[in-house]
């Protein structure tokens, strides 16, 4: 009977994952894009504090670029916080991160703008923004970059920004909801309404969509999703075209499948003092190999039709 259980037990765990988390991928050849991603590099020049290696994260981000430089990406994305909390730590991250021999990109995280406020308005400039929202255009895919900063705390230095931020966390406050969290952010009235432009386009252009973010929108770390989730889920629910959401920001990873969309938290890169996470993703037809390096763990996804 015990053993009966156990199998059963076994099985159930089982069915919960397949088609997310494998022990190891096999890429197809025949890609349709390769993607490089790592989230929470989070550098600076600091002591370690709990399971959080600042310094480790040169050596790491190093040992990535260079496994991603024998690969044959489209792109390479950083899903924010590229710094923890000095300006100055650019200077010694970007001469690495400048290394990477595909295109490349960032994703703003929280931490990013964790510096005086006299320098937030030149953050965009160190990271080669023009916008803090766009898209990436590859192969009949539109990748949406969002904002999860645009009204927060640490990210909105516009008294027009500021002013919107008080007035959705006060909102948060009252609902009492735990992604009241000062550390989180949300979108404005105005990044939404280009994102729902964007979305309408690519079903428009018959092209698949993929979204990065450095905040979740879902996932069992609720105290960490961003304020106005509910309207962004709403958003995404309107459009099929719409495959993933990738972020950052709890480093512990999590994912969660959501009405076919994948929601994937990829670990912070920061978190451990010699193992590194970061990651090789490769898109074939209907499916999505992330192949994990260091604490990441690899998956196949299925996307959805």
């Amino acid at each position: 009977m015990k053993l009966f259980h156990r199998s059963l037990i076994l099985l159930i765990c089982s069915i919960i994952l397949v088609g997310c988390q494998i022990d190891d991928v096999d890429f197809d050849p025949k890609v349709d894009l390769a993607i490089g991603i790592i989230a929470d590099c989070q550098y600076c020049n600091c002591e370690t504090n709990k399971t959080s290696y600042y310094q480790s994260s040169l050596h790491k981000l190093e040992e990535a670029i260079e496994q991603f430089n024998t690969e044959p990406l489209n792109y390479t994305i950083h899903l924010g916080d590229f710094i923890d909390r000095d300006f100055k730590s650019f200077e010694n991250l970007l001469p690495i991160w400048n290394k990477v021999s595909s295109n490349k990109f960032h994703v703003l995280g929280n931490h990013d703008f964790n510096v005086a406020d006299s320098l937030k308005p030149m953050v965009l400039d160190r990271l080669n923004l023009k916008s803090r929202y766009y898209s990436i255009i590859e192969n009949q895919w539109r990748f949406i970059v969002i904002d999860g900063n645009d009204l927060s705390f640490h990210g909105a230095y516009s008294q027009q920004k500021k002013r919107q931020t008080d007035s959705l966390y006060s909102e948060k406050v009252k609902t009492k909801e735990p992604s009241k969290l000062v550390g989180n952010g949300g979108l404005s009235h105005e990044q939404l309404v280009w994102l729902d432009n964007e979305l309408n386009t690519a079903t428009e252009n018959n092209e698949q969509v993929g979204i990065y973010c450095h905040f979740p929108v879902v996932g069992n770390e609720y105290t960490r999703i961003l304020w106005n989730s509910e309207q962004i889920l709403a958003l995404i629910d309107r459009y099929p075209c719409v495959k993933f959401y990738f972020n950052g920001h709890n480093h512990n990873g999590d994912y969660v499948e959501r009405n076919g969309v994948h929601y994937l938290t990829f670990k912070g890169m920061v978190e451990t003092e010699n193992n590194s996470a970061y990651a090789s993703v490769r898109i074939v037809k209907n499916k999505i190999y992330i192949k994990g390096h260091g604490g990441e763990h690899s998956r196949k996804l299925n996307i959805k039709e």
